[in-house]
């Protein structure tokens, strides 16, 4: 077969066009043209797309991704490809054998389901099921997103680079360090503008980038004016080739009041230096709550609350976030009238990675000690406290455009329904986060979605699993496509509606621990 419409699952009357001939004119015989976005490859036999999602299989354009199904619970070995049941009289009878075809068993997720761009024509899958006695209806397709970025979060308080700075891959700009949140550092990263807007190398290298930390791979960095830094989702952070440990357990201030009481006795004075705000045991409120003796310590920097300091180094890669070696370097004195010899000062970090004991010689010169077992049962237990450092990797997509013809002829009630909270939007089966406001522009984090649920095409853009549910009153008081709704055991023994050829497979995966079952979600079943 070499006309690419008889994959297309459109109704007889709208193929007119012989299987025999060619839709270019000037393609050879042999080959397929693949409709599944405006590239319109040309597929020899045996051959993929650009993308690497359709082929020529004997003269039948296939997808090559088996599609991905979810299941509440998974038997070791169900996990194998196995093919939708051929299209025969017998697939009745093979789908009520067929204990996977269970109602509130199995969710047809967007991964490896194809796509219908643009969207003339319905969603591969529309699936009709049953959720606690409640008749459901999910939507399921393959967007094409141009208008996607990546929003990533990397536990460490080391300083990646200045805020607004170039992050780079492979040479190219690639998005652009934000602002900074409690303990993480933050990286934009992808958008339309890296994808499209400049030259193609930079549009190549960004999709492959957002491609490969969608798939939860490792990617290098690097940060103009700032550090190296390797990604991957669920991983710790490497940045300039150390890998992190700890998350911070909070800023200086607050780690002086976690564990006030257990310095109290300990220390005569406790700094904890941060980048944020470095604390001073003595001065800050804690110390007074416990009437502790002030030490007369004098702190560089600018300092805000009592035993609060902004500013005391530069950011960077040593003490707390800044770029001290030593941390002496931020005392600048003691008041001779209020400090004494033999004072015991610690000085410590807000991860505990760093610590040090002094003791002040009669010069109120601080002279480095060895660290009483009971202080440093102390600095360890601010690393217990730490979290690991982790990178999460968020997808960010507009779902805009023809994606919402595929699921209703008046994409507006789609768009209205979703933010009634009567459409629930999923991701591969995880929740996603719908953003206010206009459009539908969805967060979802890609730890808790299905292995390899990413893909691209060469426009370029990245191709994303989405799943819109709903009650099936809803969705056909939304205008949608009520003729193409099919049962999930029709949806299992047959595929995706369009497929006219040899049959693609599909492979079952269990429901991720960290994700509620997609159908039994607020509002849906009330």
């Amino acid at each position: 077969m070499n006309e690419h419409t008889k994959t297309d699952g459109l109704p007889e009357t709208l193929q007119v066009l012989e299987r025999s001939r060619p839709r270019n004119e000037r393609m050879a015989t042999d080959k397929i043209e693949c409709n599944a976005c405006p590239v319109l490859c040309q597929i020899s036999p045996g051959k993929t797309g650009a993308c690497d999602r359709y082929a020529n299989a004997d003269g039948t354009l296939i997808r090559v991704d088996p599609v991905v199904l979810l299941r509440r619970t998974l038997e070791s070995g169900d996990a194998a490809l196995v093919p939708f049941v051929a299209r025969s009289d017998e697939s009745d009878a093979a789908i009520a054998a067929n204990p996977l075809a269970a109602q509130d068993e199995v969710f047809v997720t967007g991964v490896g389901s194809g796509t219908t761009y643009p969207d003339y024509k319905p969603a591969p899958f529309i699936v009709a099921s049953q959720a606690a006695g409640v008749d459901m209806v999910t939507v399921v397709t393959e967007g094409i997103f141009s208008y996607c970025s990546l929003k990533v979060k990397i536990d460490t308080d080391r300083w990646l680079g200045p805020e607004q700075a170039n992050v780079r891959c492979k040479g190219e700009v690639v998005g652009h360090v934000t602002t900074a949140e409690y303990g993480s550092q933050m990286l934009s990263l992808g958008g339309v503008h890296h994808l499209t807007g400049g030259s193609k190398k930079e549009g190549r290298v960004t999709c492959e980038m957002m491609l490969a930390l969608g798939n939860k791979q490792a990617v290098e960095l690097s940060i103009d004016g700032g550090a190296q830094v390797v990604i991957q989702s669920g991983k710790a952070p490497i940045v300039g080739g150390v890998e992190e440990q700890r998350m911070r357990v909070g800023c200086g201030s607050a780690t002086v009041g976690i564990f006030a009481k257990q310095f109290f006795g300990q220390a005569d004075e406790v700094v904890v230096v941060d980048d944020h705000i470095t604390g001073v045991l003595t001065q800050h409120q804690a110390g007074r709550c416990l009437d502790m003796r002030p030490s007369g310590i004098q702190i560089r920097g600018r300092k805000s609350t009592p035993g609060r300091y902004f500013q005391v180094a530069n950011p960077g890669t040593g003490w707390g976030g800044t770029d001290l070696v030593d941390p002496l370097a931020i005392v600048e004195g003691w008041d001779e009238s209020v400090a004494w010899p033999g004072l015991k000062l610690l000085m410590v970090s807000t991860t505990g990675e760093h610590a040090a004991w002094y003791v002040l010689d009669d010069a109120l010169v601080p002279q480095q000690a060895a660290m009483p077992a009971a202080v440093q049962a102390v600095v360890d237990r601010i690393g217990e406290n730490c979290e690991p450092s982790l990178t999460t990797v968020l997808f960010l997509g507009g779902a805009g455009g023809s994606l919402r013809a595929g699921v209703t002829d008046n994409p507006v009630r789609l768009t209205r329904s979703i933010k009634q909270a009567v459409v629930n939007v999923t991701c591969g089966g995880a929740p996603a986060y719908v953003w206010p406001g206009g459009g539908i522009t969805v967060m979802v984090d890609v730890a808790r979605m299905p292995d390899n649920s990413f893909g691209t095409v060469p426009t370029p853009a990245i191709v994303a699993p989405i799943e819109f549910s709903m009650t099936l009153a809803d969705y056909q008081s939304l205008g949608g496509h009520m003729e193409h709704v099919r049962s999930l055991g029709d949806a299992l023994a047959r595929g995706a509606w369009h497929d006219d050829g040899a049959p693609t497979a599909r492979r079952f995966e269990a429901l991720s621990a960290a994700n509620p079952w997609p159908l039994g979600q607020p509002p849906l079943l009330g």
